[in-house]
């Protein structure tokens, strides 16, 4: 007998990881998957909570599918679960909840709702959980790079983050395990592996009560990595400051993969709106590993996420940040803007900022951003580089083929064949768009 499921992962690429396993669970266990927006026997909704729009988001998704299908199974999982489990038992779209550290289980939840007819939930108290939950992936959506998420939880309680609260404590996935997957998904072609987690700076620290030695398990990973023969690159997710020091890079700068491009949250960059942020660390500590990653490695690419409109924030401190993002020069940032998030520090905070500012403030920065991304590109005007190809897109009518190099700029070819997850070397030679480079291969 036919049974289908359909799948949404909503917020970070964390949540798209364990998408992927749990559909490929239900494909293990017979299902065939269809799109969300097809009818289907299971619906399983991946959650966030990261803001209060999140939630909203999350619970407009669960009752969209109970009104495709309201026969189906309506499964809510992960973030939100474990920040509102008591109002989805009383959902009446929602037939299963299943919170973080059980989406192993499932399958196995969804079978029991169907004998039973009745709701069923598996949440545990996840600041209690001290396991990493294994899960795997066999493909992913994207047919050249591959997230892996390496570990879950978060120990650092920023002020403004509801995460630590509904993924609990810095659990690592063992490095045995990330090594098979990553060894299983590059013999099937995937090229560049992305390492992902809730923070993957923190990777392996439960391993082991030394403090020194809290930099050495990322990096003893990426090192491990890299000796899989056909693993062409190995990339970064979010990092943060505290784990660039000269050990760690000279360490992941010996192997040849590592694509040189940081991540490095920065949040503010006054020093006043960090330590009400609880970051715990100062814009000069920030920018001192700053320099020293320019000291090792060539031209590296530094991306960042940068909140605007944090509860008390002045016209002062926020003309300090608009003074050191430039200080930085920034490849790319990610701007956004404040949003109250209940259960945290910051939304008990006095002085929240008004909508309008936080707008004002927004744009100003995305237009700085796009300055120094501008002049970023620029750098790279004339020079050879390599790009692992991604997909075909059209513009004004001409087909080209894009893909990044390992400092993550966008590269485009003009070219009718599909070159997807095939690597050339090329040379840029001029402004495509806003985005793109275009290039023209080395043949």
């Amino acid at each position: 007998m036919r049974k289908t499921a359909a799948f949404l992962s909503l917020g970070c690429k964390v949540n798209s990881y364990e998408t992927e396993a749990m559909r490929t669970m239900f494909e293990t266990a017979g299902y065939e998957i269809v799109d969300f927006k097809d009818i289907a026997d299971v619906y399983v909704v991946n959650t966030c909570t990261v803001t209060n729009i999140a939630d909203r988001k999350s619970r407009q998704m669960l009752h969209q599918a109970k009104n495709r299908n309201p026969k189906a199974i309506i499964a809510a999982v992960g973030c939100y679960v474990q920040a509102a489990e008591e109002a989805l038992l009383l959902d009446n779209a929602v037939d299963l909840v299943v919170g973080n550290n059980k989406k192993s289980d499932i399958v196995m939840m969804v079978e029991r709702c169907k004998e039973t007819d009745h709701k069923e939930e598996l949440v545990v108290d996840i600041g209690n959980e001290k396991e990493y939950e294994e899960l795997n992936v066999e493909t992913t959506m994207d047919k050249t790079r591959a997230f892996i998420k390496i570990q879950d939880g978060c120990n650092r309680f920023c002020s403004y983050c509801i995460i630590p609260y509904v993924r609990g404590r810095v659990r690592s996935r063992r490095e045995e395990e990330i090594l098979e997957e990553i060894s299983r998904l590059a013999d099937r072609g995937y090229q560049e592996f992305v390492l992902t987690g809730i923070h993957i700076s923190s990777y392996g620290t439960d391993f082991t009560e030394e403090p020194a030695l809290e930099t050495l398990p990322l990096a003893g990973l990426i090192t491990k990595i890299g000796e899989i023969e056909s693993v062409v690159r190995i990339r970064l997710g979010s990092l943060e400051p505290g784990i660039i020091t000269k050990e760690f890079l000279c360490c992941v700068a010996k192997v040849k993969q590592f694509c040189p491009h940081f991540h490095l949250s920065l949040q503010s960059g006054s020093d006043s709106v960090l330590m009400r942020m609880n970051r715990r660390y100062t814009s000069e500590e920030y920018y001192e590993r700053v320099q020293l990653i320019q000291l090792i490695f060539e031209l590296p690419a530094f991306t960042t996420d940068i909140i605007v409109g944090f509860p008390g924030e002045t016209q002062e401190e926020f003309c300090e940040t608009l003074s050191f993002v430039r200080k930085i020069g920034f490849s790319q940032i990610h701007v956004f803007k404040y949003s109250r998030r209940t259960g945290t520090k910051a939304a008990e905070m006095s002085d929240q900022v008004a909508v309008e500012i936080k707008n004002r403030r927004s744009n100003e920065l995305i237009r700085l951003s796009e300055s120094l991304s501008e002049e970023y590109m620029s750098c790279f005007l004339g020079r050879i580089e390599k790009v692992l190809f991604e997909e075909e897109i059209t513009i004004d009518d001409r087909i080209y083929q894009v893909g990044h190099n390992e400092r993550y700029l966008k590269l485009a070819v003009l070219s009718g064949e599909n070159l997807t997850n095939r690597i050339y070397q090329v040379t840029i030679c001029h402004k495509l768009t806003e985005e793109i480079l275009l290039c023209e291969i080395i043949h």
